[in-house]
């Protein structure tokens, strides 16, 4: 029964690729077509397969319903959280995690450092925006007219020398941000304070949510902290990869039947 149910959802990354015929799925599965007729059929009944008048199959329209409620449900924070709590146990400084939400970057979870010194920023307070990595690694994923639209928008406060000044920098510091795929803010909201980012993503390659690891530099100068990149990007690669339900691609097409 158990080896039915998954050539029947290998079916689904096949058909996801564009509408196969009865032969080109019982190719892939490695099974006689017979078998294929019986497992097409099963999903045809429960809509997530459909038979064009080709006589070639499709994904059903269920399938995509079912998809969106799937997303719709998803609590990003209660899946990233046991994450960020392990990163946090692993470095010993604060994890926070943030979404954008209605033209402003909000923490939505914090982990605290382990250290006597802590961080001023609250879960639902807003970040600023013009220099906290989180905040970069959510906005440079907008589409660019998005991005101009916004960076004419914004105010550019100083918080410390090195805080962006305005427009035109903060979309080349987004543009970096987009072609490296992490952020850092180091003494740019607060001369004390660094911190390094990285970006995670939902099913379709988008930025749902960023999370960053922060620390004083009093306790890791900006160079030690830099070295934790590496594990904060395993940790959000982790992250999105629950987050969006991916599975291995050696578990996509189960092995072809014996002769």
């Amino acid at each position: 029964m158990s080896q039915t149910v998954d050539r029947a959802l290998s079916i689904l990354p096949l058909l996801a690729q564009g509408p196969a015929d009865l032969g080109q799925v019982a190719d892939r599965l490695g099974v006689h077509k017979s078998t294929a007729l019986r497992l097409l059929r099963t999903l045809h009944e429960h809509g997530l397969v459909y038979r064009q008048q080709d006589q070639r199959y499709r994904l059903g329209a269920r399938l995509f319903a079912l998809a969106q409620e799937a997303v719709e449900n998803l609590d990003v924070r209660e899946i990233a959280h046991p994450h960020l709590v392990h990163l946090n146990e692993q470095c010993g400084h604060t994890v926070h995690l943030a979404v954008y939400e209605e033209s402003e970057v909000l923490y939505i979870d914090k982990v605290e450092s382990r250290y006597p010194v802590r961080m001023y920023s609250r879960i639902g307070k807003p970040v600023a925006i013009t220099v906290a990595a989180v905040a970069k690694l959510l906005l440079a994923d907008l589409p660019e007219a998005e991005r101009r639209v916004l960076a004419e928008k914004l105010d550019y406060p100083m918080y410390t020398s090195r805080s962006i000044p305005n427009g035109a920098a903060f979309l080349k510091e987004l543009a970096v941000v987009r072609e490296q795929g992490w952020a850092t803010d180091l003494g740019g909201h607060e001369e004390s304070i660094n911190c390094i980012g990285a970006p995670i993503r939902g099913a379709d390659g988008r930025v749902v949510a960023a999370m960053s690891v922060s620390a004083p530099n009093v306790v890791v100068t900006a160079e030690e902290l830099l070295t934790l990149l590496p594990l904060l990007r395993r940790t959000a690669d982790a992250i999105s990869r629950e987050y969006s339900g991916a599975v291995p691609d050696s578990q996509a097409v189960p092995p072809k039947e014996a002769p």
